[in-house]
């Protein structure tokens, strides 16, 4: 393929470099405004972290399994792909945390852990009375403690407002599930945008808490554009039913797959296994070279993670290379299918989180995902059922290093990789621990493990700043869009509503 093949340089083409949720989701933008676009994937699957495999004949997704409701996002995305009545809200019997004192109920009216009451029946039963006393003594402390700073952890945040018991047996489980990753290493205002402006607002964080919940409410029961009309619907129901996140029927992979025929209807040009080896600004736009050949366009979107959109783009953008990021956590996710009827109870509701604490157990969490989600119940029948365990999450600042901490300590702090067959006797040992159902490996139907290596995003002390001047210096251009999670923040809700406001800015 000669040079050009993305189209004659100019406004009406385009190259998207990444073909993850966000950079399908940039090409959909371009080719709603009528710009040719090219896609250039490095592997052979579409989606990103938004994938699928098959175990014990069921198609299971490898990564992703839900969405946050906080928005209406995904769920007005799902509606414009014709998936509106696949919105499905989990199994409500919510979610456990283990602690080091043993199992208890996840309170479920929180973000990120943190209670919007801290005399909650489910909220107290894990604190004890004295967690709860010092948990409420966050209504009368001044609405600047934790809020003056230019940047705040989320475990700085929450000890000073809450103490270090909410921290640890709440928020350390939660962050640890969604983020792999120590609160004291998160920016709070990455992965809990707006919440310190609402401390502001409210009084309190756990004021700020219970307004971010009534607000997402809210937000998914108004207006939106008539092909969202029908998505938002059905995600303010699961709203008002008090979850906090929802699923597709299928899995959230059938997004992608509806996504991907929606570009090809577009005429987008999709190319797997074309890794982008070099970018370049040229006099019309952008030279992008691969293996065989290049691409010129112009405009383009870098929608890979963020020290690979770095290192594409320094040589063009040199004030770039100050800005690039943490590398993500290494997960590996492991996935048994099992013939157990003794798990028909859902023994741990949908699933468990583990405090970093708890010892004997190395999974950081634990997905029950037949009891979570009906729809999967009925397809792998009576008897049968689908676990996933995750491992990997970065350590706190200043920790011992993954290679030389030892695997014994458990308690899902960082450990170094393993083999697949650790990581299945891992499994079988914790899914035992934290179901209190023995597992073992002649129960086990077939199995699987994904890794995910550094992909997902993390956002580490200050990325706020990094982000704004990353993207200071992509608007400066004109001609550029860098996306992801990376800058938009974890979790598809993020991405779905970032990755198309930036596409637009480079659009006429």
């Amino acid at each position: 393929m000669d040079a050009g093949a993305a189209g004659t340089p100019g406004e009406g083409t385009a190259v998207v470099i990444g073909g993850g949720i966000s950079g399908l989701l940039a090409a959909r933008e371009f080719a709603r405004a009528g710009v040719r676009t090219t896609v250039l994937e490095a592997g052979e699957a579409w989606g990103g972290c938004v994938g699928s495999h098959a175990v014990a004949g069921l198609t299971l997704d490898s990564g992703a399994e839900s969405f946050a409701t906080r928005t209406a996002a995904v769920a007005d995305l799902a509606a414009e792909l014709g998936l509106a009545g696949e919105i499905v809200a989990p199994n409500p019997g919510g979610a456990w945390v283990q602690l080091p004192d043993g199992p208890r109920e996840l309170p479920k009216t929180g973000v990120l852990g943190i209670p919007a009451s801290p005399w909650d029946p489910e909220v107290r039963r894990s604190l004890g009375l004295l967690g709860s006393l010092r948990a409420s003594v966050d209504a009368v402390l001044p609405a600047s403690l934790g809020t003056a700073a230019g940047a705040t952890s989320v475990s700085a945040l929450v000890r000073r407002r809450m103490g270090r018991r909410v921290l640890d047996r709440l928020v350390a489980p939660v962050v640890g599930g969604v983020h792999s990753a120590d609160p004291s290493a998160l920016d709070v205002d990455m992965v809990a945008p707006g919440l310190r402006a609402g401390i502001r607002q409210h009084g309190s964080l756990a004021a700020a808490v219970a307004a971010q919940r009534r607000g997402a409410a809210t937000a998914m029961a108004g207006p939106s554009g008539p092909a969202g009309t029908a998505g938002t619907a059905q995600a303010a129901g699961l709203q008002k039913a008090g979850s906090a996140v929802a699923g597709l029927r299928g899995g959230m992979h059938t997004l992608v797959a509806a996504l991907l025929a929606d570009l090809r209807q577009r005429g987008v040009t999709l190319l797997p296994r074309t890794p982008a080896r070099s970018v370049r600004r040229t006099a019309d736009g952008w030279r992008v070279a691969t293996d065989q050949t290049t691409f010129d366009a112009g405009l383009l979107v870098v929608a890979v993670e963020g020290p690979a959109a770095v290192g594409l783009l320094e040589e063009s953008l040199p004030e770039l290379a100050g800005h690039r990021p943490d590398a993500g956590p290494d997960v590996s996710l492991v996935t048994l299918v099992v013939d157990l009827p003794a798990l028909d109870a859902a023994p741990r509701g949908t699933g468990v989180l583990v405090a970093p604490q708890s010892p004997g157990v190395q999974a950081k969490a634990l997905t029950h995902a037949t009891a979570k989600w009906a729809w999967l119940a009925e397809q792998a029948g009576p008897g049968r059922h689908v676990l996933r365990l995750s491992y990997g999450r970065s350590a706190a600042p200043g920790a011992v290093t993954p290679r030389a901490m030892p695997e014994s300590r458990g308690g899902g702090l960082a450990t170094a990789p393993r083999s697949d067959d650790e990581l299945f006797r891992a499994a079988l040992a914790d899914a035992s621990a934290l179901l209190a159902v023995p597992v073992g490996a002649g129960d086990v139907a077939d199995w699987d493990v994904v890794r995910w290596a550094g992909a997902l995003p993390f956002a580490s002390l200050g990325h706020r700043q990094r982000v704004a001047a990353v993207r200071s210096i992509c608007a400066a251009d004109g001609t550029l869009a860098v996306v992801g999670g990376w800058l938009s923040g974890n979790g598809l809700a993020a991405i779905v509503a970032d990755t198309p406001q930036q596409v637009r800015r480079l659009l006429p």
